[in-house]
């Protein structure tokens, strides 16, 4: 089954759009030289630009697993001057998006960026759903759509199936440890894995059912399986007598999201899951492709399923 990965996704593993290049204000022009009219114009937006690209650098090095993090710190991770450091964090916490402890003087993410978070869930459950009911149609069973928040998996969306009197549901918003389930294993798996870790180390690995992987080498090892392949699956180690197939949504920058079918371990068999895979994956591709599309960006660049990457 792993070759329905690579048609559904030819270029998997995946390419993430290239980062622009930081450069000085003078690169590229010969002392000396008239500039074109407007170049001062164009140099400001320029500038603009690489500001908020940097301000967008250390969001992210602050949304990494891990305790606050110090100015000299934030330096270090993206390679910023400590005063552009300093003038962008005092910007971001007036505005809420970063958060400064007054006895350490280290910086978490703000209270704003969870109401950007949880809009940003809702938007893209909404734009996700005419695939979820797709994937409900062709499987016949139940889909969901969910993504990593704060170590856990969230379900943000779900189109009940209406072929089966008997159904699996998951309330949206429900919240479940990655390792027992297919969506947080797929996800998991195109992360990197000093992030994986770190987070196993944050979390454990508690056990829900009596086939809960609890060991952490074996759980990576899972992972690594499920990024060769493609796709991930959950039987019975959330809820017992539950079985999931589930594979990732690619965004920019890598697996954003996960997709799933889940039923009766009697109704997803592995001569179910052979019919199902081909059209999960082509409408998760179908999803993946749409989505960059509409963020106005190329896909995204390659993710190291389970190994280090920046």
């Amino acid at each position: 089954m792993k070759g329905y990965f690579r048609k559904a996704f030819p270029q998997s593993r995946i390419t993430r759009t290239a980062q622009l290049e930081r450069s000085s204000p003078d690169e590229g022009t010969v002392a000396g030289s008239k500039q074109p009219e407007g170049t001062g114009k164009q140099r400001r937006a320029d500038d603009g630009v690489q500001s908020v690209e940097r301000a967008l650098e250390l969001l992210e090095a602050l949304a990494d697993p891990g305790a606050a993090k110090g100015v000299s710190e934030l330096a270090r991770a993206t390679g910023l001057p400590m005063a552009t450091v300093h003038r962008l964090l005092a910007t971001m916490a007036n505005r809420g998006y970063v958060r400064q402890d007054v006895s350490s003087h280290k910086y978490t993410l703000g209270s704003h960026m969870i109401r950007l978070g949880e809009a940003a869930a809702r938007h893209f459950a909404q734009f996700a759903r005419p695939y979820l009911a797709e994937l409900m149609e062709a499987s016949g069973e139940t889909a969901n759509l969910a993504v990593l928040e704060d170590g856990q998996v969230a379900y943000v969306a779900q189109v009940a199936s209406r072929h089966h009197r008997v159904r699996m549901f998951t309330e949206v918003g429900r919240r479940v440890h990655p390792h027992t389930s297919g969506v947080g294993k797929v996800v998991l798996a195109f992360r990197p894995r000093a992030e994986v870790e770190a987070l196993l180390a944050k979390t454990g690995l508690p056990r829900r059912t009596p086939r809960t992987i609890t060991d952490p080498a074996r759980f990576l090892a899972e992972l690594d399986k499920v990024a060769g392949q493609g796709y991930a699956i959950d039987s019975g180690e959330e809820e017992v007598g539950v079985r999931c197939l589930a594979v990732p949504v690619f965004g920019v920058g890598g697996s954003v999201a996960a997709m799933s079918v889940s039923a009766p371990e009697g109704r997803l068999q592995d001569r179910d899951i052979e019919r199902v895979l081909p059209e999960m994956l082509r409408i998760s591709a179908a999803l993946s492709a749409a989505f960059l599309t509409a963020s106005s960006m190329a896909p995204p660049s390659r993710v190291d399923g389970g190994q280090n990457r920046r």
